[in-house]
């Protein structure tokens, strides 16, 4: 029988057969502690190549300081090699160079002229999958229930239960018809108790919406 749900605040929620931890695996609320990422529970990201620095390897351009944010859902799966390239990568590009002097001579102060305004922040809704290497632009919205293929390069607004792949990324198809799409964003499972959750895996990972319907507490 299966045992409790890991706790998302587990590191290492993965238990390999010989009873350790899966080292490449992690819940993301663990091991980020950054205040432009904000990460919702039981998201997880997997790398052959675990890093000290999940942040930076995630999104290697969002500083500190940033004033864009970074915001992901709930049960997201991010896979090895997926990068978030968040608005502070951005250089000028509406003038005659869009070389960033500033950084080079003293400070990267937001007044001077070679450095851009402030981005908009990058959103991922609620169980996405972000397959092996892809990349996510500057501001993106990606919807709940998103799929983006491996190493698909995605900007812009991605509408919920999408399919998308290719650079740039487009549409392959919607996962459910737009009546069923309004109907799983109003049950909005992932805000639900894990217990109730792992209760309806069943009707959640085998489509039975009207099921859901009827368990919704």
């Amino acid at each position: 029988m299966p045992g409790p749900f890991p706790d998302p605040t587990t590191r290492n929620p993965v238990i390999l057969p010989d009873g350790s931890p899966h080292a490449g695996t992690v819940f993301l609320r663990a091991v980020l502690d950054h205040p432009r990422i904000t990460v919702g529970e039981y998201s997880y990201a997997s790398s052959a190549t675990p890093p000290a620095d999940w942040a930076a390897r995630l999104a290697p351009y969002l500083y500190p300081g940033s004033p864009e944010q970074l915001v992901i859902g709930r049960f997201c799966q991010i896979a090895d090699g997926v990068e978030f390239i968040t608005a502070s990568a951005n250089h000028r590009h509406d003038g005659i160079s869009s070389y960033p002097f500033a950084i080079f001579n003293g400070s990267a102060d937001p007044a001077r002229p070679s450095m851009p305004g402030p981005g908009d922040d990058t959103m991922l809704g609620h169980d996405v999958w972000l397959g092996r290497g892809a990349t996510v632009l500057p501001g993106a919205r990606i919807g709940n229930g998103v799929i983006v293929g491996a190493g698909a390069v995605v900007g812009g607004v991605v509408p919920a239960y999408s399919v998308v792949t290719g650079n740039p990324a487009r549409a392959l198809r919607r996962r459910f018809a737009p009546g069923d799409v309004a109907r799983l964003e109003a049950l909005a499972w992932w805000d639900w108790p894990i217990e109730r959750i792992m209760a309806q895996e069943a009707a959640i990972c085998g489509a039975d919406i009207a099921a859901l319907e009827a368990a919704k507490p």
